[in-house]
C-alpha cells in the first residue's frame, strides 16, 4: 500500500498527489519547511517546530494556510494513517500558485504539503561508529535562519562529501569559521570539557534539536559556550558532534584528515545523545 500524503486539504495516495506547475515553490523555491521526528508514534518537539515555521513565514511575508493547531492535527493524522512508529514528517508551505513573476502575487492561496518517512532513528549505526565530515566554503544565501526550501548548495556540499568518502560537510564562512553542517548544527567539545557551538544569528539555522541539547546540557551541569570556532580548533577538540531532528546527537569522529580525540565517539557526546533520547521518549 502506498503512503498517504497531504496536499491542500486532501489525504491522498502518494501517486495521486499533485500541485500546480505554477507553484512558486517549484518555480522560485518560494517556500519554507519543517521536519518533525516521530518516536513510538509520537511527535517530538512539535511546539518548537511550529514556532520556527511561523517565524520563517513571517520573515518571508508569507501567509500561513491554517493555524499551528490545525497543522499539528494534520501531522498527527498523517502519522496515524501511515502507521509511523519511528521516522519523520516533512511539511512544506509555499506562497502558492501564480503566473511566473518575481514580484510576490497579491493574496495567493498558500500550498501546504506533508508526507511521512519511516526510518529507524534510535538504532542508527552511524551513532555507534561516528561520522566523517569534510569542510567546504559556505556559499549559501545570507538568511540561513529562514528554513527555506532552497537547498541546492547543501545538496552539492553533501555530494562533495560523498565523493570524498565522508558522510557530511561542515561549511566555513568567509573568515574561515564553521557555520554549520549541510543539514545540522555543528558542535565541538574542547579538551577542557567545554561544549562549543556557534551563536544564533542569520548565519545558521536556529535548530530545534540544538535548543533542546543546549537546555539539557545546562541541566546536567555541562559548560556550554556559544561562539564561532575554526576547523583548526575542531581538529584539536576532544569530541565533536552534530544535532538535527532526525539524527538527534550524532558523533563526528573525523574532520578532513584529522581524527577527533581517539577517533571514536566520545563519552560526553554519548551522554548527550542518551539524555536527549530519554527526553524525547518521555514526550507526551
Amino acid at each position: 500500500m502506498s503512503r498517504i500524503v497531504y496536499v491542500n486539504g486532501e489525504y491522498l495516495p502518494e501517486e495521486k498527489a499533485k500541485i500546480s506547475v505554477f507553484d512558486r515553490g517549484f518555480l522560485f523555491s518560494d517556500g519554507v519547511y519543517e521536519v518533525i521526528s516521530v518516536l513510538n508514534g509520537k511527535l517530538i518537539d512539535t511546539r518548537g517546530h511550529m514556532l520556527r515555521l511561523n517565524r520563517s513565514l513571517g520573515e518571508l511575508d508569507m501567509a500561513a494556510p491554517c493555524s499551528a493547531v490545525e497543522i499539528e492535527s494534520i501531522v498527527k493524522k498523517l502519522v496515524a494513517e501511515n502507521s509511523v512508529e519511528q521516522g519523520l514528517v516533512y511539511l512544506q508551505i509555499t506562497r502558492g500558485a501564480a503566473d511566473r513573476d518575481f514580484f510576490y502575487p497579491e493574496n495567493p492561496s498558500p500550498t501546504l504539503v506533508m508526507f511521512t518517512q519511516s526510518k529507524n532513528l534510535l538504532d542508527d549505526p552511524n551513532a555507534e561508529q561516528g561520522i566523517d565530515v569534510i569542510t567546504v566554503p559556505d556559499l549559501r544565501w545570507q538568511r540561513r535562519d529562514i528554513k527555506s526550501v532552497g537547498l541546492l548548495y547543501p545538496c552539492m556540499a553533501k555530494m562533495e562529501a560523498k565523493m570524498a568518502g565522508a558522510k557530511d560537510a561542515w561549511m566555513l564562512d568567509a573568515d574561515g569559521y564553521v557555520t554549520e553542517g549541510t543539514s545540522n548544527n555543528a558542535w565541538i567539545i574542547t579538551q577542557e570539557g567545554t561544549i562549543v557551538t556557534r551563536q544564533l544569528s542569520n548565519d545558521i539555522l536556529h535548530g530545534i534539536t540544538r535548543k533542546a541539547v543546549m537546555a539539557l546540557a545546562g541541566e546536567n551541569d555541562f559548560s556550554v559556550e556559544q561562539r564561532p570556532f575554526t576547523p583548526a580548533e575542531a581538529y584539536e577538540a576532544a569530541e565533536a558532534f552534530v544535532t538535527s531532528a532526525t539524527t538527534f546527537v550524532m558523533p563526528v569522529v573525523k574532520i578532513d584528515a584529522a581524527a577527533i580525540g581517539n577517533g571514536l565517539p566520545g563519552e560526553m557526546t554519548g551522554k548527550l545523545r542518551e539524555i536527549y533520547i530519554d527526553m524525547a521518549l518521555r514526550t507526551e
